[in-house]
Parts: C-alpha cells; sequence; structure tokens
C-alpha cells in the first residue's frame, strides 16, 4: 500500500512541510561524506525559511496546551492504557518547557552568521557553491566527518523544540482518523462534506501497484478526488478504471 497526506489548512501544511525537511536532514547528517552534510545544510536553510513564520512557536505552544488538557482527564478512563497517556503527557511537559525557553526569533542564530548566510546565498546559484567561490566552505566539507557533524548539531539545536513539538501535533492529528473504504469510478470520486467539523489532513491509501496518482481538491463543502494515471515518470490522463481507496478524515 502506498499512502498520500493532504493538509486541509495553512498550518498543517507548514508542519508538513517541515517534518519532511526534517527527516531528510537528520538521514543526511548520519552521513560521513562532504557531500551529506552539503545536503544537510541546505535542509537547515529550508528549515530556517519554513519556520520563519513569527507565530509558529507560539501556534506550537497553545495547540500542545490545548491536547495537554483534552488527555489528561482521560486518566480516569479504564480503557486508555495508563502507562502511553503518561508517556504522551511527559513528551509534551517536555517539549513545551523547551519551548517556554526564551530564545529569539527562530533561525535568528543563521542569519546572524554571516559564513552560513554567504553559503545560503551562493545555494541559489546554480554551481554557486564551488571550491573558488566558496574556500572557507571548501576547508569546512574537508575537515573530518565527526567535526562536521557536531557543528550542524550546533547550529540545528535551536529548531529542535519546534520539531519535537510538531512531532507531537502531527502524531495526534494523524491518530485521531474517521476511515472509511471508497471507489472512485472511472478515476474520479466526489463527496460532500456535511460535518459540522472540518477536517484538517485526509490520508489516503491505495495499492502500490495501481498505476495511478490521487489529485486532491478540498473546501469545507466537498471534496473532489481524481486519480491520474502514470506512465514511467510522465503524468498522464484521468484513470479509466475504478480505483478502491480508504480514505482518513484526521482532526485535532
Amino acid at each position: 500500500m502506498i499512502r498520500y497526506e493532504h493538509p486541509l489548512n495553512e498550518r498543517i501544511r507548514t508542519l508538513m512541510r517541515l517534518e519532511d525537511v526534517a527527516s531528510r536532514a537528520h538521514v543526511y547528517i548520519g552521513g560521513d561524506q562532504p557531500q551529506d552534510h552539503h545536503a544537510a545544510l541546505a535542509s537547515l536553510f529550508e528549515i530556517a525559511d519554513i519556520a520563519a513564520r513569527a507565530d509558529l512557536k507560539t501556534e506550537l505552544l497553545q495547540e500542545l496546551e490545548r491536547q495537554r488538557q483534552l488527555l489528561v482527564p482521560l486518566r480516569e478512563n479504564p480503557r486508555i492504557e495508563a502507562e502511553a497517556l503518561d508517556a504522551l503527557l511527559a513528551d509534551i511537559d517536555a517539549v513545551t518547557a523547551q519551548l517556554l525557553v526564551p530564545s529569539g526569533k527562530l533561525g535568528a542564530h543563521l542569519r546572524e552568521n554571516e559564513w552560513l548566510m554567504a553559503i545560503k546565498q551562493r545555494s541559489g546559484i546554480p554551481g554557486g557553491v564551488s571550491e573558488f567561490d566558496l574556500p572557507a566552505y571548501h576547508w569546512w566539507l574537508h575537515r573530518d566527518a565527526a567535526s562536521r557533524r557536531g557543528d550542524l548539531a550546533g547550529w540545528f539545536a535551536p529548531f529542535e523544540p519546534v520539531l519535537a513539538g510538531l512531532a507531537i501535533v502531527l502524531r495526534l492529528l494523524r491518530e485521531n482518523a474517521r476511515s472509511g473504504r471508497h471507489v472512485a469510478y472511472r478515476g474520479v470520486f466526489q463527496l460532500m462534506l456535511t460535518t459540522t467539523k472540518v477536517a484538517q489532513l485526509l490520508r489516503l491509501t491505495l495499492a502500490r501497484d495501481l498505476a495511478c496518482v490521487p489529485e486532491i481538491s478540498a473546501n469545507k463543502y466537498a471534496l473532489n478526488i481524481r486519480f491520474i494515471g502514470v506512465s514511467g515518470l510522465d503524468r498522464g490522463s484521468v484513470y479509466d478504471r475504478d480505483v478502491e481507496f480508504e480514505l482518513a478524515f484526521c482532526n485535532l
């Protein structure tokens, strides 16, 4: 099976973009080659740009506190596994404490580093980080891997509380889902949305061997999905067969 996720508001879209870039960054940091750490640095710049929203930390703090207030009363529910609930609440408390530590504007430590900003500026130019353009960066890439990894960890550290916070929020969002089986007849599916609470995330799951991908458009009134046939890596037309899939509406 293969799963496609589609955020339905800008806040969840931002969190998912950060999650995606951070997951790649952590893989690159774990490598040993200069190319790995160049890719990690490029991902760091992406994270800084996405996280530049001034209200991101505030929104995360508010959502974590809201979830905490919803979860604490569940301790009295005998059907809830107490150990798992306590672990989740402990994670929320730990991340909240980290987010409350005054640290200035998110990403300011990068913007104040002229060396990093020179690399970021040159990275926007095709081939702009060649050794003759940035000899100091060329030197850094030829340091031992452990030293580079230590530098990267330090540059990533101010973002870690935000990344940990969004991981909890997205986990709770994905776990709070209403799922159902559907069929897109001749590749097209439409659904009127009559629920009082608008979903924040759609999760669509279908067989991996189906040669089609979903194109999703939605608002608070209706959901439209077209399955587009693919041949190789080319985008095709609407898939001219019925498609069975599972659809989950996720909400916090």
